[in-house]
């Protein structure tokens, strides 16, 4: 396997859909944008001529070279994970330590759960995030009551941000095509969060119990967690849920009562 296959890495190449990416992701004057896995720089230059400053944090060293030939004086070069970058120290380096910055990119699929859930631990600095993602994921964070989609991620991110999923690309606009679709999602910050919580960990940990066993009824995975039938069956009441309803099922605000009531 090479390095590119094992990163994860399809080039997108579609001028068109590249062309609707910038729009969705509307670059403005001083702005300053991180892009992720900017690959040859198909999003990088068009997104630099329309921004204040863009930071392109790329790993693989192979296309390093390339980037810098091509990079015009507002765009900043970086060779490195983004999984261990912390964001407010590259702000703080880059001289910009109380920005509100963009994040946007093509995440190479090895990569996409994880930096998501970085996104939502880093959220402070984002303003906003537009991510070509495989479709699966996207259509997962961007997942509703009743969706078969809908999973912790989503209600983590409806927290903290407004999802939208834009529109979905088809494998031959990359290079190499992936053997799945991909989608667009954009994230808006919300001014502040949807529900209050507490304790962030400890409801991701409640939610994961929730989703623990997608077949089995919310009060059945909750005990789980320790709890008697009949203290799950109590809390459900007390917000309205029926004792046979499924994690995909409930609202954000519920399981945040939930939450407050079991956690």
């Amino acid at each position: 396997m090479t390095k590119r296959k094992a990163l994860g890495q399809h080039f997108l190449a579609n001028r068109h859909i590249l062309g609707k990416i910038v729009t969705v992701i509307d670059p403005r004057g001083e702005e300053l944008i991180v892009e992720v896995g900017p690959g040859k720089g198909a999003l990088t230059f068009p997104l630099a001529g329309r921004c204040g400053r863009l930071i392109a944090i790329e790993k693989d060293p192979a296309l390093i070279p390339g980037l810098l030939e091509k990079k015009p004086e507002n765009v900043v070069i970086l060779e490195q994970d983004v999984l261990e970058t912390d964001f407010r120290e590259l702000l703080r380096r880059e001289g910009d330590p109380g920005a509100a910055v963009k994040v946007v990119g093509n995440l190479p699929y090895s990569i996409s759960t994880p930096f998501l859930f970085k996104i939502l631990e880093d959220r402070g600095p984002v303003s906003r995030g537009v991510f070509l993602l495989q479709k699966e994921v996207a259509e997962r964070v961007a997942a509703g009551p009743g969706s078969k989609r809908r999973a912790p991620m989503s209600i983590l991110f409806e927290l903290d941000f407004e999802v939208r999923l834009r529109f979905t690309v088809q494998p031959g606009a990359f290079s190499p095509p992936p053997r799945v679709q991909s989608a667009l999602i954009s994230l808006e910050k919300r001014e502040k969060p949807l529900f209050a919580v507490g304790d962030r960990e400890g409801f991701r940990r409640f939610l994961r119990a929730a989703f623990a066993e997608r077949r089995k009824t919310l009060a059945n995975n909750l005990r789980k967690l320790g709890l008697s039938a009949e203290a799950v069956k109590r809390a459900l009441a007390a917000v309205s849920l029926d004792d046979k309803i499924r994690a995909e099922q409930v609202d954000t605000g519920r399981f945040v009562e939930l939450f407050g009531l079991l956690g």
